[in-house]
């Protein structure tokens, strides 16, 4: 169970965390060759300028769904060391 409850510990933090940096090349990409991020398309547009949306409100399953599976491991964890000795 302790196996099991840190790899659902770091995991999705480690797949969020890599979504998101990925993201942010994209946006970072665009913005250095002189346009604005659609962030509802996902493209780069040169012609208009388009607000900023978080990654959490663009996606939500993802953020809450990772870290609702990080503290299942953390109480995985907690009973996987918790054992009466």
């Amino acid at each position: 169970m302790l196996k099991l409850g840190l790899l659902l510990l770091v995991l999705p933090g480690m797949l969020l965390m890599g979504a998101y940096l990925y993201d942010l090349s994209l946006v970072e990409a665009c913005l250095d060759s002189g346009g604005s991020w659609d962030y509802i398309e996902v493209r780069c547009d040169t012609e208009r300028q388009h607000p900023f949306v978080p990654y959490m409100a663009r996606y939500p399953l993802l953020v809450n769904g990772g870290m609702l599976l990080s503290v299942l491991g953390l109480l995985l964890c907690i009973a996987g060391l918790y054992r009466r000795r």
